[in-house]
């Protein structure tokens, strides 16, 4: 029987179907729906796929800021939980895992077994988050990939001395205006340096344990994954579906819970 995980983000959803602990679906939807309408639509159409009626899904697991709104869901996880639960079945060795969402961040400390040992959450402000990084894509006129590739050609960067990201932002407009321009190349290397400086700090809140897992969207963009592993002295692991682990580890749970 089929066991479902659902991860329900600020900005997007997240949905995992696990058969015998391996995913036969997967679904991302960028909210357009609330989270228990657009998750059922997700359910819906794995179940038209795979021929099955609703009585024959197994548990329902959730996470993530509205995992209480979702009125079919029988197990609800923290992030954190989930986090571990669901990269410590992709890559088993990994003992720390970053997560950077649309508009929070994780780090988790993971054991052994799987579980979450310490964790520290950032939602205060914006700035190291995906929302951060679409402001800055727009003041730049270019998109997040592009961002990425100008950050690689860099060979050095710009000296971002703030933490706020109104400030930041600020910062970036000054350099692009300032008698000569800075580099945009060498400003989005220092907007990622200090997004990664952001990042250690958490991290040291936690205590970096090797191996470390990078997850979340923000996972997909290869100079932010540049500058964090030169800020943290060690190479990331990231999942080939970065933004679906919390939603793996609460299919997980649900197992759990079936068995």
């Amino acid at each position: 029987m089929p066991v479902v995980g659902i991860d329900v983000g600020s900005l997007s959803t997240e949905v995992v179907v696990l058969e015998e602990g391996e995913v036969v679906y997967s679904w991302v939807e960028v909210s357009a729906d609330d989270a228990d309408t657009g998750a059922r639509k997700a359910l819906e159409a794995y179940l038209r796929q795979a021929g099955l009626s609703i009585d024959q899904l197994g548990p329902v697991g959730s996470t993530g800021v509205g995992r209480r709104d979702l009125s079919f869901a029988q197990v609800r996880k923290t992030v954190p939980s989930c986090l571990a639960k669901g990269i410590h079945k992709i890559f088993p060795t990994v003992r720390t895992v970053i997560d950077i969402g649309a508009e929070t961040s994780h780090v988790v400390k993971v054991n052994a077994k799987g579980n979450p040992e310490d964790s520290v959450v950032h939602d205060k402000c914006g700035a190291g988050t995906g929302t951060f990084l679409e402001a800055i894509a727009k003041v730049l006129h270019m998109s997040l990939d592009g961002m990425a590739e100008r950050a690689l050609a860099a060979t050095t960067k710009a000296e971002i001395g703030n933490t706020c990201a109104v400030f930041i932002e600020q910062e970036v407009i000054s350099l692009l205006h300032q008698n000569p321009p800075t580099p945009v190349e060498e400003i989005i290397a220092g907007v990622f340096a200090a997004m990664a400086v952001r990042v250690m700090g958490m991290v040291r809140m936690v205590e970096l344990n090797p191996d470390v897992a990078f997850c979340g969207g923000v996972a997909k963009n290869a100079g932010l994954v540049r500058a964090l592993e030169a800020e943290l002295g060690v190479k990331l692991f990231i999942p080939e579906n970065p933004q679906l682990v919390a939603a793996l580890g609460a299919a997980l749970w649900a197992g759990e819970r079936k068995n």
